[in-house]
């Protein structure tokens, strides 16, 4: 969107105040609020902002940082109120001299796929969102809103309004959301977002997350996103559709290849699965995502794929048959919500693209439910587990290259983040340790 066609929908829309967002490292969205009247300002300089304080930014040294926003972003936010109308513009952060901020997560991304399109490739990639929704009135213990189950029909519903307005307002972001759902978990349902360019997909999740809060503000439900809120119920999960695209075509399809998959969608999955241990720290990145990847609640825990497996980390969906040049696609099963969407990308198609670099092929397809395997079994698949913790995942990481890439100069920063995390944790005293010992 251009300059003066901004200018004009804030005029006409008798916009107030500008929104610009941005995300720290970790994934979690931040804003800045200006007077409409301050836009040209922004637009012509940016805005500076101290940036010490945002989490894996900078140090109190190199505090003075500078947003510039992202002029196609430019969207009005469709649950400001007639009296406070806002837009918004999602921003990047500079260094003072101008430079890209390394830790930038969003620039780490397009870092990423820049490498891609220089190979001719682009990547798409289409989400399913999971959360919860928690009676506020019981908290903090964690009462879901219902006794339901996936697929479960409700004619009007206070959960079916907070999804069917989530929506909408998504689609006034250019955000192509293809259904809702409940989910198995009681209390547990799914957005799904249509795939797109992996920018726009990143930054559509930061808007279906926004949108959930807005539309749960004020009511009895709280949304949650945690990977694993209640013991022996399911995890949310943010499972992760991936293609390449050139030249206007599916470069994963091949009418002949096993499942419909081109050699190029097999070299790409087996990067991916060579570098599944490392891609941990980054898609469950926190200490809770090890609690839902466990057996038993088709969460993946081992490193092998196939189509009808829903235990494999990658899954090949079906497609109607009219539709399996355009839909033929990667599903990464282990990220969760708590992770930075632009993260996950960039990382997932690093992982891919050295795949594709030395022509890395996988092992067999495995179409069996693999939580019911043995460890001779296992072994005799070639089939490896992903860490069982965010500190098992942090010594892969570290041990890893190519993902570690991604981070550019600023891997210490992120390894450093998640290490005192775990260490934190690892000093805790719970209550389950307490009834269990004491």
């Amino acid at each position: 969107m251009r300059r003066t066609e901004i200018r004009k929908l804030v005029e006409s829309e008798k916009i107030t105040f500008i929104y610009l967002q941005f995300s720290d490292l970790l994934g979690q969205p931040k804003n800045v609020v200006i007077d409409a009247e301050k836009l040209d300002d922004v637009l012509d300089a940016g805005l500076w902002f101290d940036g010490s304080s945002v989490e894996g930014f900078g140090r109190l040294a190199e505090s003075d940082m500078l947003l510039k926003p992202d002029l196609d972003t430019f969207t009005i936010i469709p649950w400001s109120s007639s009296e406070r109308k806002a837009g918004r513009l999602i921003c990047q952060a500079f260094k003072p001299s101008g430079q890209p901020l390394p830790a930038d997560p969003r620039q780490i991304l397009q870092k990423t796929l820049t490498k891609a399109q220089e190979k001719g490739f682009f990547y798409f990639v289409g989400a399913e969102f999971e959360f919860y929704l928690f009676e506020r009135e019981g908290l903090p213990q964690l009462q879901p809103h219902d006794d339901k189950s996936y697929f479960d029909y409700t004619p009007h519903s206070r959960a079916a309004e907070i999804c069917e307005q989530t929506m909408k307002s998504l689609s006034a972001f250019g955000v192509k959301s293809e259904m809702h759902h409940h989910e198995v978990g009681m209390g547990q349902h799914e957005i799904d977002i249509r795939y797109d360019h992996a920018l726009k997909s990143a930054d559509n999740i930061l808007a279906l997350k926004m949108a959930l809060k807005a539309y749960t503000a004020n009511t009895e439900l709280k949304a949650a996103w945690l990977p694993k809120p209640i013991f022996g119920f399911p995890g949310n999960g943010l499972h992760t559709h991936q293609s390449l695209w050139k030249s206007e075509k599916n470069a994963f399809y091949d009418p002949g290849g096993q499942y419909c998959l081109s050699k190029l969608a097999l070299h790409f999955l087996a990067g991916q699965l060579a570098h599944a241990r490392a891609l941990s720290a980054i898609v469950s990145p926190t200490v809770n995502s090890y609690k839902r990847l466990v057996s038993g609640y088709e969460a993946p825990v081992y490193i092998c794929w196939g189509q009808t497996n829903r235990s494999a980390l990658i899954r090949i969906p079906l497609s109607s048959t009219d539709k399996a040049a355009s839909s033929a696609r990667l599903e990464y099963r282990a990220p969760d919500p708590s992770a930075n969407p632009y993260l996950v990308f960039a990382a997932l198609l690093a992982a891919g693209l050295d795949g594709i670099e030395k022509k890395m092929l996988p092992s067999a397809a495995v179409e069996d439910n693999v939580y019911e395997f043995g460890l001779a079994k296992l072994k005799e698949n070639h089939i490896e587990v992903l860490p069982a913790n965010l500190g098992e995942a942090i010594e892969a990481l570290e041990k890893d290259p190519v993902i570690l890439s991604i981070f550019g100069t600023t891997q210490n920063r992120y390894l450093k983040i998640k290490k005192e995390e775990w260490r934190e944790f690892s000093t805790q005293v719970t209550p389950w340790e307490i009834e269990r010992y004491l």
